[in-house]
């Protein structure tokens, strides 16, 4: 997943009590059952049950409308106030940043490039929703949308749910507190408490997961049958393709630029991603890799400002996920509305998603979330995000695994940036003598 809070430590779960992602492949099994079942019926004996089949599955969505302004704000004043600190932010902070970016913006690259070739969403049709064509259908000009980013009210751009206006109001109410110097430190952990809050807020909400993707899924199948489902295969090979063009070209270049002993990060990294893989929980994963990084030859300080930083501004294989979803999204939806979704259009929402990817890096099923507020900003059927949390078990492990791999990379390219990672303790310690 993106990132989750780690689970303490307990006793081994029970098999009737089956873990968040167990019980959401469950809600999809039963749903594409419910579904089939509803495919049999006639059209007006379907009509009472996709009536009552949308409920939870509307319910699920209203929950998760009503956290994106409160915890976006939140996470996004936490975190830029929490490192955006001038006097405190060192050359390590700043090369660090920089390398997130740099990294983030090629995944976003390699998913848009994946996802316009192989046309996952060509053969999905969702169902049509009221206002869905709205914006596409008079896109606004360049300087209109500048204009629109900055918000005249934030109470009502949290009302829209308006994701751009509420990071941007966020990034300059940011800024004002670490101004503001001491009097600024109870807003700042009002919105860390805020954040914990809404972390756990969504917790809840992921509980009700199963339901809302069972009957989205039941509904979907119910309408179209069990073909529509077949054609997601595309997708997760979509995203599996680029997740390992990305490892492979990107991070394999920096390996390369960064002279990284290759043989040794595999073996100090293997751990921690498979963990990370298995378990579908970055966190999970972060104790060990902060320990084997150091092992490796980065020095604590390095290790202790990137791995943290990177949870919430290097998530790659999110970043490269919500590239393949949204626009997966917007080419199913022209089958229904028409409208094309352009390049032009792609990289806006693309720009939006470096941004609100960020936010709520630490939310459970942030994808999913981040997802929803991207459709709703440009007016895409939400519908096709239903579709995605179907299959997001598969796309969940590949996307967190990259997330802590490209971290991991990232403390050692710091380290060696500032001159500092060791290579002879990567041979000691992960060198032809396995570790």
């Amino acid at each position: 997943m993106d990132s989750a809070s780690p689970a303490p430590a307990s006793a081994p779960k029970a098999w009737y009590r089956p873990s968040l992602t167990q019980q959401i492949v469950l809600g999809l099994i039963v749903g594409c059952l419910v579904g089939w079942w509803m495919s049999t019926m006639e059209v007006e004996a379907r009509k009472d049950w996709d009536v009552w089949m949308k409920v939870p599955r509307d319910v699920f969505l209203h929950l998760i409308k009503a956290m994106i302004a409160p915890l976006i704000f939140a996470s996004v004043v936490q975190g830029f106030a929490g490192t955006g600190d001038m006097k405190k932010a060192s050359r390590i902070g700043w090369k660090a940043l920089l390398y997130f970016e740099i990294v983030t913006t090629f995944a976003l690259v390699v998913g848009l490039l994946a996802v316009n070739l192989a046309q996952p969403g060509a053969g999905v049709v969702l169902p049509a929703e009221a206002g869905s064509v709205a914006s596409l259908a008079k896109p606004q000009t360049l300087p209109e949308i500048i204009l629109h980013i900055f918000p005249t009210s934030i109470i009502e751009a949290m009302a829209k749910n308006d994701v751009l206006q509420i990071v941007a109001f966020a990034v300059l109410f940011a800024m004002a507190v670490i101004a503001a110097g001491d009097a600024g430190k109870p807003v700042f952990n009002f919105c860390a408490s805020l954040t914990g809050v809404m972390f756990k807020f969504a917790g809840i909400i992921m509980k009700f997961a199963p339901f809302g993707v069972g009957a989205a899924i039941a509904v979907t199948v119910g309408q179209q049958g069990l073909g529509s489902i077949i054609v997601l295969g595309k997708l997760v090979l979509t995203l599996y393709a680029a997740l390992v063009v990305f490892v492979v070209c990107v991070l394999g270049v920096v390996i390369w630029i960064a002279k990284v002993p290759l043989k040794p990060f595999v073996r100090a990294v293997r751990e921690p991603f498979i963990l990370a893989f298995t378990t579908a929980n970055s966190e999970a994963a972060l104790p060990k890799a902060f320990e084997l990084m150091e092992r490796l030859g980065v020095p604590r300080g390095i290790v202790g400002f990137v791995l943290p930083a990177g949870y919430s501004f290097n998530l790659d294989g999110s970043t490269l996920h919500l590239a393949v979803a949204s626009v997966f999204v917007a080419q199913a939806a022209e089958a229904t509305t028409g409208i094309h979704f352009s390049l032009g259009q792609q990289i806006t929402m693309m720009l939006m998603l470096m941004l609100t990817s960020k936010g709520v890096a630490a939310v459970p099923r942030a994808s999913f979330v981040v997802l929803v507020a991207a459709l709703e900003s440009f007016k895409l059927p939400v519908a096709g995000a239903f579709l995605i949390l179907g299959v997001d078990a598969l796309l969940d492990m590949a996307r967190t695994s990259v997330n802590v791999l490209g971290n991991c990379l990232a403390s050692v390219v710091v380290a060696r940036w500032e001159g500092e990672f060791d290579d002879a303790k990567a041979q000691r310690e992960f060198g032809d003598k396995p570790a």
